[in-house]
Parts: structure tokens; sequence; C-alpha cells
């Protein structure tokens, strides 16, 4: 229906104090009567909003004006010539140009009215109650403002837990990185060093008939070996070389080494897994059993501990579980607990996640799942 009544209308803004800093509102309005949006009109005004109203008549016009010039509010009758307020919703959801969105119409039927709300338009108002629309408008601008601010703290948030996993994915790295430098320096300098004495002392041994002189020489070759093995302990948990025989036989060796160290009886149940896995997984994972048996051997006060590992459902899983006091509620809140929240870290960095259920009195159990999907397209890809 075409009107002589012109398609833009700029109302000025009330000059007085309270009006002076308010901002013009651009409204679209999709009506095709221009009696009703006359009425609209007078609505506004007389409600003293600041505002410009453009009408438009077909869905054309309306997808052409809403994706060409700043629309603040939408305003919509529901039955329209040929189509309805759904389907300008509609066009607006596929453009992502989503202005508060209001009806603005006759009686169009309750489970009309639900259907456009569940669609996601802003709010219904009859055309017999315009009285209030200049309220329902400024409560539309209200929530769509404090629901972009919310989407624009998410999306912020998101950013920051991405530079956040980037950074923490950069540290172990740069860990890893110098841990196999230290091993490799106790390797080639101390090592090699410990080496030519025990050779020193064993010609010592064997040149000398001075019965104080041999004892000596045995007591500091007792002690040399001890400091060999300490040294070689040291490389092995810093540069676990151990992996290359596979995770579950570096789980093997581990639990064996606690339980010699510690005198906790200690059960692996790692069994060979159904494909070789990225190293990156594999050190994450290896990493986790070794500070969770750190822990149970600072704070569990157990008589048993368990490592299971499973790559059943394309999920890499190793549990460790000790029969131990528990953590308490307290030191698992403590912001200074950076054992954990580093494991939890260094399972996102590979796509994992780690759960941590404890009892007092019953134990604790440390479980890392990695979906093994994701890491093994990425492997191919990265080969590729």
């Amino acid at each position: 229906m075409q009107t002589s009544l012109p398609n833009v209308l700029n109302v000025p803004v009330d000059q007085s104090p309270n009006r002076a800093a308010q901002r013009s509102i651009h409204i679209l309005h999709l009506e095709d009567s221009a009696v009703d949006h006359q009425l609209v009109l007078r609505a506004l005004t007389q409600a003293g909003l600041a505002f410009t109203l453009r009408r438009v008549e077909t869905l054309l016009a309306f997808e052409q004006a809403s994706q060409s010039e700043p629309v603040d509010v939408i305003l919509a009758d529901y039955s329209l010539a040929g189509f309805t307020a759904i389907d300008a919703w509609t066009s607006l959801v596929k453009s992502q140009a989503q202005p508060p969105f209001i009806l603005v119409s006759g009686a169009i039927g309750e489970a009309a009215a639900v259907e456009a709300i569940q669609l996601g338009m802003s709010d219904y108002l009859p055309k017999d109650n315009l009285a209030k629309l200049a309220h329902v408008i400024a409560r539309a601008l209200e929530v769509h403002e404090a629901r972009r601010a919310r989407e624009h703290a998410y999306a912020q948030l998101a950013v920051s837990e991405q530079r956040h996993a980037a950074f923490a994915a950069h540290l172990q790295d740069a860990i890893e990185e110098e841990r196999a430098s230290i091993a490799r320096e106790i390797h080639d300098d101390i090592g090699g060093s410990l080496a030519a004495i025990q050779f020193d002392l064993a010609w010592i041994g064997r040149h000398s008939a001075d019965a104080a002189t041999l004892q000596h020489t045995r007591n500091a070759t007792d002690m040399l070996r001890h400091a060999m093995g300490a040294s070689q302990r040291i490389m092995v948990n810093l540069r676990p070389a151990v992996l290359d025989q596979g995770l579950a036989s570096a789980l093997h060796w581990l639990s064996e080494s606690f339980e010699k160290r510690h005198g906790i009886p200690t059960r692996c149940d790692a069994a060979p897994l159904h494909a070789p896995l990225p190293s990156a997984v594999e050190l994450t994972a290896y990493r986790t059993a070794q500070e969770a048996l750190t822990n149970v051997s600072k704070y569990a006060q157990c008589t048993a501990v368990k490592i299971d590992l499973s790559d059943a459902g394309g999920t890499l899983t190793l549990e460790v579980t000790d029969n131990g006091c528990g953590i308490a509620p307290e030191r698992r809140a403590d912001s200074r607990a950076y054992g954990l929240k580093g494991l939890r870290e260094r399972a996102r960095t590979v796509g994992g996640w780690l759960d941590v259920s404890s009892r007092a009195g019953v134990g604790t159990s440390i479980t890392l799942s990695i979906p093994l999907e994701k890491t093994s397209s990425s492997t191919a890809e990265s080969s590729s």
C-alpha cells in the first residue's frame, strides 16, 4: 500500500535538560498500513523519544534497509502482503544483523506470539496498546545492549583462554627443552667425570697394598656408585628416554622405580596400545603419572598405588589411584597448588582434560583423558 507520508521521519530531540544528551534512536518500521504507521509515530512523539523512523512495506525493501542502514530497533507488523514478520526475522538471522525486533501487531494469537519470542524476537505489543511502545523499545534496547556486552565479554574470555593455553603450551615446551639440555649436560659432563673418577679409583685399588688406602678406595667407590645412580635417575626424570620403548613400558618402569624408592606396593596395568601415540601425548601421560606419584609420596600416606592405562573407545585414559588419606578440600582450593593446575594445563595442550576424585580416608584418583582421533589427525596433517 502506498502512502503520501514521507518514508523517513526525523523527530527533533527535545532540548530540555533531561533530553539534551539523549541519543537519537534509528527505527525501521515494517508496516503496510499508513494509518498504523502514523499511530506509531504519534505514540513515540508523545513519549518524548528522540528518534528517526523509516517505514518499509515489502520484504525486499526491508532486507535492503536493514543491511544498508544503521538500525537500532525494528518494529514489525505480523501479517503483511505476501509474507509475515517471521520471514523478515529469518532474513535478519541469515544476514547476522539482529537489532531488537519488536512485533507491533493486531491480535495474532498466543501461539504465534510465543513462536515469535522463541525464535528470538525481543517482544510483542498489540497495536491497541501503543502507549507502552516507548517503554517496550527502551527495555528491548537495554536487553540487547546487555546481551552484546555479555557476548563481547565471552569473546574476550575465549581469546584470553586461547592465549593462556598457547602460553602454557609454549611454557611446557620450553621446560621440556631445558630439561633435555640439563640431562645432556649431566650425561656429558658429570657422567663423564664420574666415569673417569671410577677408573682412577679402580687403578688405586689395583696398585695399592695399604689397607687404609684400600678401605678409603672402597668407600669412595661405593659413594661414586651412589652418585652415578643418582645422576642416572635425575637424567631419566629430566628426559624420559624410556619413552622410546613406548608409553606402557615407560609406566611399568616408573611404577617399579617408585616402589623400590618408597616401599609402596605399586601395580601397573598398562597393556600395549592399539596404535602409536604422538610424542606430545606420550610425554603428557608420562609427566601426569610422574607428578601423581610425586604427590602420592609426599601427601597420600597410602599403602598401595595402582596405575591403569587404556586407549579403548578412541580415548587414551590414564588413571593413578591410591588408598591414602585423600586431598583436603582446602589444599585443592589453595591458589598455590600449582601441581594439579599444571597437569590440567598440560592436558589442555593436547586436547585432553584432567579429573581429580578424592575422599578423606578413602584415597585419591587422578584421571587423564585424551581423545586420540583429534591428535592422530593433527599428527597426520603435520607429517603430510
